[in-house]
């Protein structure tokens, strides 16, 4: 089963970034090219037949996958990105973490009115990040079609802060 196979390799760090955290560590993944495929078939398959105009990936693990999985849908990606990081016209949405608050970014021209996009993340803990993700998308005239992340800390309940944007909240993994 591909959850399994994914806990096999996530590893906990704990007390990451900060004292308390236990970090779900994705990257050994990242050494494994054939459970990589498996994770982008996978997604592919999701996905391919729900109507999605573009998928965006949030700064920055969220490209990992969700890069492969725009190219394999046929579909254009959209960077999202931490405050100062794109250089074009852009807008932005200021939100709280579990542990600060940040900034984050998308091009004004990535989103056109009407379009369908997937938001692919490595991780929903609380939502903060991928809730400020679609007030971007939204703000730019899309609509949320579904959320998508590596791993779900279900205990922090993330999907019910999303659930204002969609029902569509799918994780690969879940703790």
């Amino acid at each position: 089963m591909l959850e399994q196979e994914i806990k096999n390799v996530i590893r906990d760090v704990p007390n990451f970034p900060i004292e308390g955290i236990i970090f779900k560590d994705i990257t050994p993944i990242m050494m494994n090219p054939t459970l990589s495929q498996k994770i982008i078939d996978h997604l592919y398959d999701l996905y391919k037949d729900k109507n999605i105009d573009k998928v965006a990936g949030i700064e920055s693990r969220g490209f990992l996958f969700g890069y492969p999985l725009a190219i394999r849908l046929g579909v254009p990606f959209i960077l999202i990105r931490k405050k100062g990081k794109l250089p074009y016209k852009k807008t932005s949405f200021d939100y709280d973490l579990e542990y600060g608050s940040a900034t984050i970014e998308i091009h004004t021209d990535a989103v056109e009115a009407g379009e369908n996009v997937l938001i692919h993340d490595d991780l929903l803990a609380t939502g903060g990040s991928a809730s400020a993700a679609a007030e971007l998308v939204e703000l730019c005239g899309g609509n949320v079609a579904g959320f998508n992340f590596l791993v779900g800390l279900n205990f922090l309940e993330g999907d019910k802060k999303l659930a204002k944007f969609t029902n569509e909240v799918i994780s690969v993994v879940n703790y």
